[in-house]
């Protein structure tokens, strides 16, 4: 028996993924539609002010968070949502595990390939909107749709984090899918709306309840919720934008917190797919 994790065999496993997601052009189709919907966004966003173009980064940020939020989790859910039932249920998951991998090495060597392939058609798709940013305002600009970028990228891997474990944990791909497309309702759909529910028909009694601004600390139960923390709370200006400046805690608007939160995110469903990973 091996001792220890082989990075020699993840590796290969990861290239493999890769390379077919490459060879099938998922990334391009993928990049094509964030740079199509990026650019649409970024020029058309203010055309019910009148104003065609970037005219504030807070703005044009402000603008593809929405995107972001609702097309990112499902791109993730849907790439991942098979990776490991759709082996089991060809039949070639017995086979694989018969060579000498573990069922760890196989694991995050397929969640490292679908990772490099959705980050780099996220990096991808929106590269031209950086571009007109960083002519339009310079370094500056650049720096912060930078960090937008970065988190987008780790909203992405967080959920598929969360589609490997409805892979690992379904029955069939039927069920998996069914799972993915459930959980995409609930996290960007259902969450934020049933949170919002409580505490109104509470009568605003449940933020008591939940010591003040604990209710708030709700959000960091979803990785969008975190992903639009991290980029309200950017820029100053985007906070008043969203109107969420005397709503949220300041302590929320921590970026060391927030990202230690997506990557819990990240980490800990991976590695409950780990656990729960059977042949």
């Amino acid at each position: 028996m091996k001792d220890g994790l082989q990075p020699r065999q993840i590796a290969a496993v990861a290239a493999k993924e890769f390379s077919d997601r490459l060879r099938n052009r998922w990334v391009l189709a993928v990049a094509l539609v964030f740079t199509v919907f990026s650019l649409a966004i970024t020029y058309f966003g203010g055309a019910a002010q009148g104003q065609i173009g970037p005219h504030s980064i807070e703005a044009t940020i402000a603008s593809l968070v929405s995107l972001v939020i609702y097309l990112i989790p499902l791109i993730a859910l849907l790439l991942g949502f098979d990776a490991i039932v759709g082996e089991r249920e060809r039949g070639s998951l017995d086979l694989l595990l018969a060579l000498p991998i573990t069922r760890l090495e196989l694991l995050l060597g397929k969640y490292l390939g679908l990772a490099a392939a959705l980050a780099l058609s996220t990096l991808a798709g929106f590269a031209l909107v950086a571009a007109l940013l960083w002519q339009r305002f310079g370094m500056t600009g650049l720096y912060h749709y930078g960090g937008f970028i970065a988190s987008s990228v780790l909203l992405g891997l967080a959920f598929l984090s969360l589609a490997l474990l409805l892979s690992v944990v379904a029955r069939d791909r039927t069920r998996a899918s069914g799972l993915a497309i459930a959980l995409w309702f609930a996290m960007v759909l259902v969450f934020d709306l049933l949170l919002l529910g409580l505490l109104v028909s509470s009568g605003g009694e449940l933020g008591g309840v939940l010591a003040g601004d604990g209710f708030a600390y709700l959000l960091l139960l979803n990785p969008a919720d975190v992903f639009r923390i991290l980029n309200v709370f950017s820029l100053d200006d985007m906070a008043r934008l969203y109107g969420l400046a005397s709503v949220v805690p300041p302590a929320l608007g921590n970026p060391w917190l927030m990202g230690g939160a997506m990557l819990a995110w990240i980490t800990v469903p991976l590695a409950l797919a780990g656990w729960r990973f059977k042949p």
